[in-house]
């Protein structure tokens, strides 16, 4: 099964903490590349969801957003320091005892003094849980549709393999042809310049032309890089970068057909090879 790099999933989840919102979006990347944008609250959890993301991916760049809005019971508390506040009473009672005529406490400036007011940080392990929760169930579906789309890209794959077969079969059945009208035409040449042309020279030039112009291994090696591809398909594991050098490998005896072509209709061959191979490369780049 192959899968494509390409995807986005979004998951929502809400409670009493508040509300989450989890976005996941891939694309194609020499190697993994994960990218977090976490609130506040959530920091912590950031090391614990790369390794998650690390288990179900392999390549692509990954944009992580998770955005977290707190519920109304969710705020931190304010709370007082009773005893702190009795002291402080206390204190200012018999400062103002010993004063003439002392100007009245504000409650607030007493408020203002440090450690009389609490801030009861809010419980975060329901959100975090459900954070982490919320964050597999986008990763589930983002895996999801990355094999949902490696299936489509497999199936134009197949039919660019399907179609260059026949191209090949067409070109291998043409080399007799090829290779007598090649003999006819040096003998005709040659007849044109001796008068009796030495047999075991001409046979010797032949058999040195049809090594130059053969092109019997580069269809072999084709025809093997076809089969390797279609192997390749079949593998439940990434196999973007083996792709990746398959097309290289195709182009390049495809280029080779093309420059020892001796008849038209091999470069034609050759030809639509390259643009087959070029469609199978473009959809190659975005397999994982």
């Amino acid at each position: 099964m192959i899968r494509s790099m390409t995807a986005f999933a979004r998951q929502e989840a809400g409670g009493d903490w508040g509300a989450l919102v989890c976005e996941l979006r891939s694309v194609n990347h020499r190697y993994l590349e994960l990218s977090l944008r976490l609130p506040e609250e959530l920091r912590g959890l950031e090391s614990g969801l790369r390794e998650r993301a690390a288990q179900g991916l392999r390549r692509g760049k990954v944009e992580i957003n998770l955005r977290y809005r707190p519920g109304d019971g969710a705020a931190g508390e304010l709370a007082l320091d009773s005893g702190l506040l009795e002291r402080l009473g206390a204190t200012l009672q018999a400062v103002a005892a010993g004063l003439p005529d002392p100007a009245p406490v504000s409650p607030l400036e007493v408020l203002r003094w440090p450690g009389v007011v609490q801030d009861r940080q809010p419980d975060l392990a329901p959100v975090q849980a459900a954070a982490v929760e919320l964050f597999e169930r986008a990763l589930a579906e983002l895996v999801e549709t990355r094999a949902r789309e490696g299936a489509q890209i497999r199936e134009l794959l197949s039919t660019r393999l399907d179609a260059m077969q026949p191209l090949l079969a067409s070109a291998r059945e043409r080399l007799p042809q090829i290779r007598e009208r090649l003999r006819d035409k040096l003998r005709a040449r040659v007849e044109e310049l001796v008068a009796s042309p030495d047999p075991e020279r001409l046979e010797q030039e032949l058999v040195y032309l049809f090594q130059k112009l053969d092109v019997d291994e580069e269809l072999d090696r084709l025809d093997g890089h076809l089969d390797e591809v279609r192997r390749v398909l079949e593998r439940d594991e990434p196999v973007g970068r083996r792709l990746d050098f398959l097309m290289q490998e195709l182009n390049r005896e495809a280029n080779t057909l093309g420059s020892k072509s001796a008849d038209s209709e091999t470069t034609n061959v050759s030809v639509e090879l390259k643009v087959l191979i070029e469609q199978m490369r473009e959809q190659v780049q975005n397999v994982e």
